[in-house]
């Protein structure tokens, strides 16, 4: 089949327009549901009271119900006595009607009671209606409740109770339906031990689902389709003669020989936009088929739950007549430069946390297939078609994916990538969820500068010192000579070979590594594991340019790990927690010390604290020492800098 080619690409405004334009005021059908379930529904016509509320005159406060007259000119100097038992005044609860003639209450606080309780003295005149809740005071019978177009919470649906609205009308919830596609798709198997060679496992069906749910919308996921023209043909067009308000496949939208979308949906309705200037999520399909919304999203995740956002979510929301809320915003200060391309618009998942008075945020990696940015971000940066980039140290507005109380109690750690900080963060959650732990992985030395300038609460870091053989010191000596940096000690690690199960290759130590038949994969540079890695090649008089892969870099332990696992390198050098977590085998180096960098003004925040205590915990220490590789004896030691 000929490739289909973007010669019309629009901007994500004109693709958001486009149902509104087409669809007009069209909404999902009314129908009538039970007050009870109301919750998050919409109205599709007026809601009139039916009773008023109070339906009578109701005492507001616990005492004696009285004819305000009778009160008149009551003092300290006059004290008034009303008389119980002969129903001049009467004992009324919080509440209860108001007996015939009363018109006031009196709190039963400022009452002096007689000790039979026949008679009540009170020392301070009452007026009409005092402490009385009148008939209709807060709802009155045939008032408008609710308009049409209204999102019915909690207390509404207590409102409409009261006001004897025992039912309501709204606009139906969206039927939805998703058509996975793709022939290297095949769903989760508990039972399984990997997926086959060649196979993906399907998980944009939950995600996807998940946003239409949270939009109001009832989702039906088909079968996984194989990439056959005729059998997405014939299964598209069924979906679009259900009930299904709106359709979805997904992926085959982009232009590769087996992405048939883009043509299927032009066979049997009409393609209006094939390619959206927007990255990840540029091969976005907006369609009309039979007069029922058609979308193609991308196959990988993140474009796919970002055209979702973009595009399906608000059409979702108005067939519901929901106006949408735009996301909070704040500004905050980009801690690292981002380039882009101009003529797209970037969308880029970010950590943001508050350090000092100002908000910092850091980009998390891109792709359009690493859906962990989508899980471990708490904001994201537009960064405009227009733009080539933003500058580091540039105050940029965010948008919050969590609240911004969440935001502010975030701790940011930048560095040297460890895995006993994923056990610190999820004590720190089981501590006190407040305080997220967010790290990003960027070397030891890239944590240092990070500090330098004043982009991190604290940095992971294990920077040998090939002179004298300490870690850290020299390093915040030459780089933070201006700053008191307090160095704590997580962990003892160690540093070897992460090799293939079995060892095949045979390596036992650094000089196997300048076989010609052995690939390596290096860490970057500046990381503290490059430094242990490049001091050993010095002590033996090695020249790194001789190992094959020798330039092949990787940020993390666990990218490391997976490099060897998947076939893509014979040795990496890594920890040895990474090689037992993917069940690789380990050839030991040397041993180190993984420190937290803390500067001083940051020590008593809540959140630092918070860590400091974690970590000294024997729960901790037992959790990092279970991975194997690691030495908890100094765990959360201050180490002397004299």
């Amino acid at each position: 089949m000929k490739r289909k080619i973007y010669l019309q690409m629009r901007s994500r405004e004109e693709a958001q327009s486009l149902y509104p334009s087409l669809l007009g005021q069209r909404r999902t059908p009314q129908e009538t549901i039970s007050t009870r379930s109301a919750i998050g529904r919409v109205t599709a016509a007026p809601v009139i009271a039916r009773f008023s509320a109070p339906s009578f005159h109701a005492a507001a406060m616990d005492g004696i119900a009285v004819v305000a007259a009778d009160t008149f000119g009551a003092s300290d100097e006059t004290p008034c006595t009303l008389r119980l038992d002969t129903g001049q005044a009467e004992m009324i609860n919080t509440g209860y009607p108001m007996p015939e003639g009363k018109d006031a209450v009196i709190m039963i606080e400022n009452v002096v009671l007689s000790e039979d309780g026949s008679t009540g003295t009170i020392r301070e005149s009452s007026y009409p209606w005092q402490y009385v809740r009148k008939v209709g005071e807060d709802i009155v019978a045939t008032e408008l409740l609710y308009p049409t177009g209204h999102r019915i919470t909690p207390a509404d649906m207590a409102a409409m109770l009261t006001a004897g609205c025992a039912s309501v009308t709204v606009y139906a919830k969206p039927k939805v339906t998703i058509m996975p596609t793709g022939s290297e798709l095949i769903d989760l198997d508990p039972s399984m031990d990997a997926p086959p060679p060649g196979k993906t496992i399907e998980s944009n069906s939950a995600a996807l689902s998940g946003l239409a749910e949270q939009a109001g919308a009832e989702v039906t996921i088909t079968p996984i389709l194989s990439d056959q023209f005729e059998t997405i043909q014939q299964q598209l067009l069924a979906a679009v003669e259900s009930d299904a308000d709106v359709v979805i496949i997904n992926a085959g939208s982009s232009a590769g020989s087996a992405d048939y979308t883009a043509k299927i949906i032009e066979e049997l309705g009409t393609v209006h936009v094939h390619g959206v200037t927007i990255m990840p999520g540029k091969p976005s399909i907006l369609g009309m088929i039979h007069d029922k919304p058609v979308i193609g999203l991308p196959g990988y995740p993140v474009s796919a739950i970002i055209s979702m956002e973009q595009f399906v979510v608000p059409l979702l929301s108005r067939l519901q007549g929901i106006h949408q809320q735009q996301p909070e915003t704040i500004d905050a200060v980009l801690a690292k430069s981002l380039p882009s391309r101009a003529g797209i618009e970037e969308f880029r998942r970010m950590i943001t946390g508050k350090i000092g008075p100002h908000f910092i945020t850091v980009p998390l990696k891109k792709g359009s297939g690493t859906i962990t940015t989508l899980t471990r971000a708490n904001s994201m940066l537009r960064i405009a078609s227009a733009s080539e980039g933003e500058q580091q140290g540039k105050t940029v507005q965010v948008e919050l994916l969590t609240p911004r109380s969440r935001i502010e109690q975030t701790l940011i750690c930048t560095g040297s990538h460890d895995l006993s900080l994923d056990i610190l963060h999820d004590f720190l959650q089981k501590r006190d969820p407040a305080y997220p732990l967010a790290s990003t992985h960027v070397g030891s030395l890239g944590g240092i500068m990070a500090l330098k300038q004043g982009l991190c609460h604290m940095a992971g870091s294990h920077l040998l010192n090939p002179d004298d053989g300490s870690y850290n010191l020299s390093y915040i000596k030459r780089y933070l000579s201006d700053r008191n940096i307090r160095v704590i000690t997580l962990v003892h690690r160690e540093q070897g070979f992460i090799v293939p199960k079995g060892n095949p290759k045979n390596i036992g130590s650094i000089h196997d590594l300048f076989s010609e038949h052995i690939t390596f994969i290096n860490r970057q540079a500046g990381s503290g594991t490059r430094v242990l890695f490049d001091y050993a090649l010095k002590k033996n008089n090695l020249d790194g340019d001789d190992i094959l892969g020798y330039d092949s870099e990787e940020y993390t332990h666990m990218a490391v790990s997976v490099s060897v696992l998947s076939g893509k390198a014979d040795v990496g050098l890594g920890i040895k927690s990474a090689a037992r977590a993917l069940g690789l085998d380990f050839v030991p180096l040397a041993e180190e010390r993984y420190d937290l960098l803390i500067p001083e003004e940051c020590i008593e925040l809540p959140m630092i604290q918070a860590v400091l205590e974690t970590i000294s915990t024997d729960a901790f220490t037992t959790a990092v020492e279970n991975m194997g590789g690691y030495s908890t004896r100094d765990t959360g030691k201050q180490v002397s800098q004299e």
